[in-house]
């Protein structure tokens, strides 16, 4: 006799299921939501108070610019998964599968560069040149301070310095505490470190896509052409 099958308890999800990994830009995100408001402030005043055609104007040209300053500020990010990297641009979504990433390069911008040769730049891990130096720096003089035994001169006074806490002359300067490496450059070691732990993953295969974003080049070409015509007829 057959007894009837039992379902069995629920299985764990897969590691792909885990949250993704989002990086954004902190300046972008702030810069974008000062012009949206300056953006949105001068429309619509010139929307409510404006005589004649500049109403007109003022609509058309929030059309325009609202869609675009989402764009550059807002909508970038990069998504990273145990199984995928997801890069969203101004005006399209690159999703590629870490097999299908050949490195993550780091220059004057940092970039993802697939497995066909494309390059895809991170707009959402901008690179700081002043970090970057300013963390060299900082690399810098902790090297030099551990050479030296953790201590580094701060300036010279009496025999027990200005304050009476130094010794010989000298005052003990309190450590620098800072990274030692620019924020978005350990973004991009964190990748490069997913990277190479999940390429050869089996659930990590598949083929690289790039969706274009048409809601927010739609409206923007919208207002583009709206104030044009108006611009035109005068």
């Amino acid at each position: 006799m057959t007894t009837p099958d039992h379902p069995s308890p629920a299985s764990p999800p897969p590691a792909s299921a885990a949250k993704d990994r989002i990086y954004r830009s902190p300046l972008g995100l702030a810069g974008g939501v000062l012009l949206l408001l300056v953006v949105l402030w001068l429309g619509f005043d010139a929307l409510f108070k404006g005589h004649g055609r500049t109403p007109w104007l003022a609509l058309a040209g929030m059309i325009l610019i609202v869609p675009l300053v989402i764009a550059f500020t807002l909508r970038p990010a990069v998504f990273a998964s145990e199984d995928r990297l997801r890069v969203r641009n101004p005006f399209r979504v690159v999703t590629l599968p870490w097999g299908e990433v050949a490195s993550l390069r780091s220059g004057y911008s940092n970039e993802v560069v697939a497995a066909s040769g494309t390059k895809y730049q991170l707009w959402a891990v901008p690179v700081s040149l002043r970090a970057r130096n300013k963390a060299a720096r900082r690399q810098q003089r902790a090297a030099a301070e551990d050479a030296a035994g953790g201590a580094a001169p701060a300036g010279r006074g009496g025999v027990l310095g200005p304050s009476g806490t130094g010794l010989g002359g000298f005052t003990l300067r309190a450590p620098d505490t800072g990274p030692t490496r620019a924020e978005t450059d350990q973004i991009m070691d964190d990748l490069r470190e997913l990277l190479e732990r999940r390429r050869e993953a089996e659930s990590a295969q598949g083929e690289v896509t790039v969706r274009w974003a048409y809601e927010v080049a739609a409206p923007a070409v919208a207002g583009a052409v709206l104030l044009g015509i108006l611009l035109a007829v005068g």
